[in-house]
């Protein structure tokens, strides 16, 4: 292990070089981005060395070990953290700062296209990240058309929930009335877990496989909370000795939109998530890596249909929790638009920021964050919609042909037999399927 750790700060060197071939050919980050990251480095190394997760292992018991190996374990792993691994840290937030941020390209110039090649690697990111071939354009156009339904559903719903059909008012209702927001940290966390045991109750009605790996809910570390994502999940351990666990984050109960939580938890955990995740990595009788990776497009697309699935199963616990998931669905729309517009478009940071605000219900704390997100990667905002569209495409062609005989149950365990496939190569599974159950009911 501390070998490894040793290779880190070979690793932080090589990146600095790398950045430094970059800066020599005119291709740079944004400043938003590099401010970012300069800001963890600070925070980081303002922090004692024994303070860092990489330190951790030192403080361990390890009852088990001998003496001297428990003392040149915990010598070598201080000496790796505090000699080398902290050193190169600290050369890399000096780079950025010193170097890399005075030839940086400036939040009107964030997108791909600003740079030379870029059109051109923007359309590469596309069809890496949804492993289709689609254009730009299309891609943008198909994302108003999506926000425009979604809106529509949002203002119907808002007359029953909020007393109005104003988005504007909705935004405003929404955002700053400390109702709609959590009072301290366990409520979130309890909150995700009887969202996630309605959901998992009535799940024999919806799909034949169902995964052995349990399920935790447990508060981001309070280390990382600060600067961490509202939520996220990680996979179980692949010998089964780690459940997964969908972390949520409890830092400043006052300003997690409580009307979202639902629908953020059966995203990442049930069914979402976890269900997609490990029922993959217990599926027998496929390649090893097909259970552990696969096409984003197809896992995040999977998640957010998860989202509207629950709603079918009737998981979500009121109209207000709804609004919730029309808004994270509007969310995801908007990036299609969002996306597209910095890397193709030349949208400046501050139009991408102007358009969530304007189109979503999204907490002012999280726009900014999402939007520099699409900054540093490029496409891959893409894959939520786009994912689910051809999910849902995909299920109605099964209804379609199937008539009577379609289950959902079934559908869902054909989408999920294979691990996480790509967009492609999962059509042409579901139309081995339905081929082979259309042959099966002829005469």
């Amino acid at each position: 292990m501390v070998r490894r750790w040793l290779a880190m700060a070979d690793y932080l060197d090589d990146y600095i070089s790398n950045l430094r071939s970059g800066m020599e050919r005119g291709r740079v980050a944004a400043r938003p981005s590099i401010d970012r990251t300069i800001m963890q480095l600070d925070a980081l190394l303002q922090r004692p060395a024994e303070e860092w997760p990489l330190y951790a292992p030192a403080g361990a018991r390890l009852d088990a070990w001998p003496e001297e190996t428990r003392r040149d374990f915990r010598a070598a792993i201080r000496d790796a953290v505090t000699r080398r691994i902290r050193p190169a840290y600290a050369r890399l937030r000096d780079f950025l700062r010193d170097e890399l941020y005075t030839m940086a390209r400036p939040a009107a110039s964030a997108g791909l296209g600003s740079l030379p090649g870029g059109s051109e690697c923007y359309l590469a990111k596309i069809h890496d990240f949804t492993s289709l071939d689609l254009e730009p354009s299309e891609i943008h156009q198909t994302g108003l058309r999506e926000l425009a339904r979604i809106e529509a559903e949002m203002t119907a719903l808002g007359q029953s929930t909020l007393g109005t059909t104003s988005l504007r008012e909705m935004q405003a209702r929404l955002r700053s009335d400390p109702a709609m927001h959590f009072r301290w940290p366990a409520e979130i966390v309890q909150t995700a877990e009887r969202a996630t045991a309605r959901a998992t109750e009535v799940s024999e009605d919806w799909f034949g496989i169902t995964p052995h790996a349990k399920l935790v809910i447990r508060p981001i570390p309070a280390y990382e909370a600060p600067e961490s994502i509202v939520a996220y999940y990680r996979q179980p351990a692949a010998d089964g000795s780690r459940p997964g666990v969908y972390f949520v984050n409890t830092y400043r109960p006052e300003i997690r939109p409580r009307y979202q939580l639902e629908v953020l938890t059966f995203h990442e955990s049930f069914p979402g998530h976890h269900l997609q995740t490990a029922i993959a990595q217990e599926l027998t009788g496929i390649p090893e890596f097909r259970k552990h990776i696969g096409a984003t497009a197809f896992v995040e697309g999977w998640a957010l249909y998860a989202e509207h699935l629950a709603d079918e199963m009737g998981a979500y616990s009121g109209d207000l929790d709804r609004l919730g998931m029309l808004s994270y669905d509007a969310w995801r729309a908007s990036r299609l638009v969002v996306d597209t517009g910095i890397h193709a478009f030349g949208w400046t940071r501050q139009e991408a920021i102007a358009f969530l605000r304007d189109h979503t219900l999204l907490a002012e704390e999280n726009i900014e964050n999402e939007v520099d997100r699409y900054i540093t990667s490029p496409g891959q905002a893409l894959t939520y919609k786009l994912g689910e569209m051809e999910i849902l495409r995909l299920r109605e062609e099964a209804r379609r042909r199937l008539g009577d005989r379609f289950r959902i149950a079934d559908f869902h365990d054909h989408i999920l037999e294979n691990g996480a496939l790509n967009l492609p190569a999962l059509r042409e599974a579901i139309e081995w399927w339905l081929t082979d159950a259309e042959a099966r009911d002829r005469p």
